[in-house]
């Protein structure tokens, strides 16, 4: 299901533990890591479909989180081309999708990536909040950075972008610097 503009409707779903650290989940068979998404099903509104896509690609159930907030509006991005299926392209450009911000209020062991016949993780991790923006793939960086930033105002405690990159810099350094003693 595309809508006029070629984007088809979709859900994303940050997980955080505790220590307002988030899900990532590695894709099946591949080196590259992403937060849960899926798409949304002709009748079945965002809420229904994130906890679908919950259930399908984490094996967690509604009991198993609380939902702190949600992106106000579809955050979009564009598929490259070489990425579309042949029978989609010049019809499909990409995703739409509105993002949840959930808690874990179960256990890590509630966590099974093998809930489905058809997994789409093989392994998963608590990583910091931002670090996903930088890792992702290049063309859902942006959509990434948008819906972590807006959905950080749900979180106590939590160091912005800013202070996180500042960081990250002073510690690149200093790791240069032992390198080089």
């Amino acid at each position: 299901m595309l809508d006029r503009e070629g984007y088809r409707p979709n859900v994303g779903i940050i997980l955080t533990n505790q220590d307002n650290k988030v899900f990532w989940g590695k894709r099946l068979r591949e080196q590259s890591w992403q937060f849960p998404q899926g798409g949304i099903k002709p009748g079945e509104s965002p809420e229904t479909a994130m906890y679908r896509e919950l259930l399908e690609e984490v094996g967690l159930l509604p009991h198993h989180v609380q939902i702190l907030g949600r992106t106000r509006d579809w955050l979009r991005y564009d598929v490259p081309g070489n990425w579309v299926r042949r029978e989609w392209r010049g019809a499909y450009r990409g995703q739409k999708q509105i993002w949840f911000l959930l808690r874990l209020t179960g256990r890590e062991s509630d966590v099974h990536l093998h809930a489905t016949s058809h997994p789409e993780f093989d392994d998963w991790r608590w990583h910091e909040y931002w670090a996903p923006i930088d890792e992702v793939i290049e063309f859902k960086r942006r959509v990434y950075q948008g819906a972590l930033t807006e959905l950080s105002r749900f979180l106590i405690g939590l160091e912005s972008f800013g202070e996180y990159y500042g960081r990250m810099w002073d510690e690149k350094k200093r790791r240069q610097a032992e390198q080089q003693q």
